[in-house]
């Protein structure tokens, strides 16, 4: 009974299962003309949309979603292009694909964008928190969500936001945003602080630049020297002068008087 048992599960495996893992090997493996095509359309893509021509872009980028519709980059791509459009409905239905896809925090920090350009500022900021939870290291991220949490009057939350890309990357940039949300709230201690520091900060740029110049000065000064030793170390190799051949004179051959009679 049970021999009979097994024999029917190998038969349903043989019926159902085994002739879907063949496919899948078959769709792994990709011929060498189908992956120059795909690189193809890629180059083509991306060529496009760096010379705003969007309708090309778009043709590239649906065709290889026609061949790969798992493509998650493809839809991300296609997200940016609708977007730059002002398709934003579009724009947003790609991210959210490209998310689903591969769960990738640059698709929701882009579809956080686009709820940020409609007004749509909760579902922004749900967004960039959501981004910020697996890529926390981002100050982009974190400036995203401080304009979302202005937009709905939560300015202290902005200010975190901002506090922690500053945090990460110190520019003056942030600071101004930051010191923007204090003087339209009113609160004027804070606003005095926070001048303090962009002075401060533009201080520390200011000799941050000149060490990197004096120190590009040293790296350039140091190669010409360098340069200039190993050119004047290098040996001259003088032109050799043709040797001139002698050229041998054959000994005269002396004939012995052998038989030779004196008169």
């Amino acid at each position: 009974m049970l021999g009979i048992f097994v024999i029917l599960v190998f038969v349903i495996y043989l019926t159902f299962f085994f002739p879907l893992e063949i496919r899948k090997k078959k769709e792994e493996v990709k011929s060498p003309k189908y992956t120059a095509q795909m690189k193809k359309l890629w180059q083509i893509a991306q060529t496009s949309m760096k010379e705003r021509k969007p309708f090309r872009a778009e043709k590239a980028l649906l065709t290889i979603l026609k061949f790969d519709e798992k493509n998650a980059a493809a839809y991300n791509r296609l997200g940016i292009l609708y977007a730059k459009g002002q398709k934003y409905d579009e724009a947003v239905e790609c991210f959210e694909i490209a998310q689903s896809l591969d769960n990738n925090p640059a698709s929701i920090h882009n579809a956080g964008l686009i709820y940020l350009e409609t007004g749509a500022y909760e579902k922004a900021a749900m967004a960039f928190n959501q981004a910020i939870a697996m890529e926390g290291d981002v100050p982009a991220r974190y400036i995203a969500l401080a304009k979302a949490e202005e937009k709905l009057g939560r300015t202290k939350k902005a200010i975190e936001s901002l506090e922690n890309a500053y945090e990460l990357d110190p520019k003056v940039t942030t600071l101004r945003q930051i010191l923007a949300i204090y003087e339209e709230s009113g609160d004027t201690e804070a606003a005095t602080a926070t001048t303090a520091r962009i002075e401060e900060q533009i201080i520390r740029d200011n000799e941050a630049k000149k060490r990197k110049a004096v120190r590009t000065h040293k790296i350039s000064k140091t190669s010409k020297i360098t340069k200039a030793a190993n050119t004047s170390n290098t040996p001259k190799t003088a032109a050799k002068k043709p040797v001139a051949r002698v050229r041998k004179t054959p000994a005269k051959i002396i004939k012995p008087h052998v038989g030779r009679k004196r008169i």
